[in-house]
């Protein structure tokens, strides 16, 4: 299966720093691995509803939620570029991580088979200097990824608040060079280590 990406922006601000960010990275694939981009404030989703003592979840076939579960069963990478909010993922980044729990138990999806093998990626700017601060972000994302039996590849940290400023952090553009470029490995849960 050739790789393509699929990058789901869920910053509240366009063109911020965690996009900037993503985009540096994203610069550095090869020309022949597709991308997607959807940022979640121009394609926004419904919250979550727990039916799964009420009903089966059914699958959305039209509208944004459609767009996004397609491009998610699609990609063999995918990208969540969340700035760091309250010290975890961005409302809409979570919003659209709730749903994959509909999606696990939509009758004939098969979620957790089709994403299990894949990678999970994460990039994320944050206004403070010590990165120990992004570790529930980290824990979100590889957590996730362990659950669904993805590869994880770590999240890509850059520093930065008021727009732009993520291109002052020469450390972080320089990670960005080659951070798809390193072997991702297979998600474990803390507890697993």
């Amino acid at each position: 299966m050739a790789r393509r990406f699929l990058f789901v922006l869920g910053s509240a601000r366009s063109d911020g720093n965690t996009g900037l960010l993503a985009r540096r990275a994203a610069e550095q694939l090869p020309p022949d691995v597709e991308q997607q981009w959807i940022d979640l404030t121009e394609h926004p989703i419904p919250d979550f509803e727990d039916l799964r003592h009420d009903s089966d979840h059914v699958r959305p076939t039209e509208g944004n939620l459609a767009l996004l579960l397609d491009a998610t069963l699609a990609a063999t990478d995918i990208v969540i570029a969340s700035p760091l909010y309250w010290y975890s993922v961005s409302a809409h980044t979570k919003r659209y991580l709730d749903h994959w729990s509909g999606w696990l138990r939509t009758p004939g999806l098969d979620f957790k088979a089709t994403m299990a093998g894949r990678t999970l990626w994460g990039v994320s700017a944050l206004a403070h200097t010590e990165q120990v601060v992004a570790d529930p972000l980290v824990g979100t994302l590889n957590n996730a990824a362990a659950y669904l039996g993805m590869r994880f590849g770590g999240v890509l940290l850059g520093n930065g608040s008021k727009p732009g400023d993520v291109l002052n952090d020469t450390e972080a553009l320089a990670r960005a060079k080659t951070f798809f470029e390193q072997e991702a490995p297979l998600a474990r849960f803390p507890y697993e280590r």
